[in-house]
């Protein structure tokens, strides 16, 4: 097989020729170039004149697109010697005339090693392979990418001729034209690097730059506008809770009217007539609630809500639409817990209606108005829970002087302070009763001028005690309270109520000429009925005097020394505080 190496005898770099044979054999082609003539000094101290060719080495063009398997290329060999008739082997060459020696630049190399070594033009160029194609950082490519003729980009390139096999020497001047080694330019224009990532470059590669770029800017366009329709669609959807408008089923809005005998229907018709009171005094200050009795401007409430202002301090009315007056103190009664206020210069007054308590059932549907802790305008409803419930309220001062005592109507409707005062409603929003007391936790029946809050037991003065209180007091100033003329023991324990030894200041306890002594009450008796109801305190015997009016008569039943007795007296009148 024929490996692209010379096939006459095979020379080698480091022979010599021998000495005395210094004819060549004339050169195969006569257009060969000028040669250089050197003398070589040999180490026998013999001229042998060699004629060496100018030839400049000829470089190694890289194939484009090597193919699946490199075949090394035939090494370049130099031009093949002559052998003369005398065996001594001369490249091929024009003789030349005989050069006077030349002492040589250096010592020649005993081993004649390249490159201080003398290698003659016969010695055969060292073998040169076809360089493997690779990439960026030379990492070889695979190689399905190094046999189908394509470009990094995968563009299709030429296919790079297989060199033939190398033949003899030829010389510069006619140089094979279908070799690929004599193609490469070191100093030519660079070509495109094997790993170019695109197509090789040109107008085309620049169009389709400028194309890039053009789809660049349009993407950055399109992700602009498509962020900022997703902005304002996310806004909308924040604002509006969604794309879609939810819409929940509602009932139609009503006239708004109500039955009048149902809770809204009693609060519309009695609120109108219901003010809060805000009284300021020297020392202490409260909030009570009252109504309207009259157009004059005459308004009922308690005597503990208004006796903090004392005889100097203020009243102030605010009524439910929110208009505010000052009030005047008309008159008061610490024994009933009563006062009627009155405002001037206020038109357009709604006076509540009055009721019959001695008509109420326990069980009656009740509604209560006020301002429980200042909330004006409140309104709660219950029912009348007991009838003719005897308490007494007050007693702060010690004397006895501001206790109330109270026939009361009983009822779970809730009364905190703030409600006393108000008006204790029937279903057709009549007044049947007056919101005085509360029964606290912690303690008996008190008034609300403590902080106590509803347990469910609150009790009014029936408005029949109420009406006939209040026009006294509009038309006199005072209020007149029923008796018997007799002093009770209060410290009796048993049941009834006892009639004492003496009354106070050494007086007789049964007054001479009065109401008792008429009818024949002795000191020492017990009282244990009025009008045929059990009386088991002082207290409750006082409550059942205090619920019927001056000249009222009453049937009495009592024990003495034992024995039960029967009586009836006429209630005599005494003037209140």
């Amino acid at each position: 097989m024929d490996d692209g190496k010379p096939t006459g005898p095979k020379a080698k770099w480091w022979s010599r020729p021998t000495a005395g044979r210094t004819t060549a054999s004339a050169p195969q082609d006569a257009s060969l170039p000028a040669e250089d003539v050197r003398a070589v000094d040999t180490p026998a101290g013999d001229l042998d004149t060699t004629v060496v060719a100018d030839v400049s080495p000829v470089p190694v063009l890289p194939a484009q697109a090597a193919p699946p398997e490199p075949v090394a290329p035939a090494p370049l060999v130099a031009p093949a010697p002559v052998t003369s008739e005398s065996g001594v082997h001369a490249p091929a060459a024009t003789a030349q005339a005989p050069v006077p020696a030349v002492k040589p630049l250096r010592e020649p190399d005993e081993y004649s090693t390249p490159p201080y070594g003398g290698p003659g033009p016969w010695a055969p160029a060292p073998p040169v392979q076809r360089p493997v194609p690779t990439p960026a950082h030379g990492t070889p490519l695979p190689p399905s990418y190094a046999g189908t003729g394509t470009n990094g980009a995968g563009v299709p390139t030429a296919p790079a001729p297989v060199p033939a096999p190398a033949q003899a020497f030829t010389p510069p001047s006619q140089p094979p034209q279908s070799s690929q080694w004599v193609q490469y330019d070191p100093w030519g224009a660079p070509r495109q690097p094997l790993t170019h990532p695109g197509p090789p470059l040109g107008s085309d590669g620049g169009r389709r730059k400028s194309r890039r770029g053009s789809l660049l800017v349009g993407a950055l366009l399109l992700a602009l506008v498509a962020g900022g329709i997703g902005g304002g669609i996310g806004a909308y959807v924040e604002r509006n809770g969604g794309l879609t408008t939810v819409e929940l089923p509602q009932a139609a809005r009503n006239s708004g009217g109500r039955a009048p005998d149902s809770v809204a229907g009693i609060a519309a018709s009695a609120l109108p007539s219901v003010v809060t009171l805000h009284v300021s005094g020297t020392t202490e200050s409260g909030t009570g609630t009252g109504f309207v009795l009259d157009k004059s401007g005459h308004i009922l409430t308690n005597n503990h809500v208004v006796a903090p202002a004392g005889s100097s301090g203020s009243i102030t009315v605010t009524f439910s639409g929110g208009e505010t007056a000052r009030a005047e103190l008309v008159g008061k009664d610490s024994g009933y817990d009563l006062a009627v206020v009155k405002v001037t210069g206020v038109s357009g007054l709604k006076p509540l209606p009055l009721g019959n308590s001695d008509n109420v059932q326990v069980g009656d549907p009740v509604v209560a108005i006020g301002a429980p802790f200042d909330l004006s305008n409140t309104v709660t409803s219950g029912i009348i829970s007991a009838k003719d419930r005897p308490i007494t309220a007050g007693g702060e001062k010690g004397d006895g002087s501001d206790i109330s005592y109270v026939d009361a109507l009983q009822t779970d409707a809730p009364i905190n302070p703030g409600n006393s005062g108000g008006p204790l409603v029937d279903t057709d929003a009549h007044v049947i009763g007056i919101n005085s007391a509360i029964r606290a936790a912690d303690n008996s029946s008190s008034t609300e001028g403590g902080q106590a809050g509803s347990i469910g037991l609150g009790f009014a003065i029936p408005i029949n005690q109420g009406k006939r209180v209040a026009e006294e007091l509009i038309n006199t100033g005072r209020a007149t309270h029923p008796v018997i003329g007799v002093t009770l023991d209060m410290k009796y324990t048993g049941d009834g109520a006892k009639v004492g030894a003496k009354g106070a200041a050494g007086k007789p306890a049964v007054t001479p000429g009065g109401p008792g002594a008429k009818a024949g009450i002795k000191p020492g008796d017990i009282i244990t009925e009025v009008d045929g109801q059990r009386v088991h305190s002082g207290e409750e015997l006082i409550v059942k005097i205090r619920a019927h009016r001056p000249g009222d008569r009453l049937d009495l039943g009592l024990t003495r020394g034992g024995k039960d007795l029967s009586m009836t007296l006429t209630l005599g009148s005494a003037t209140g505080t």
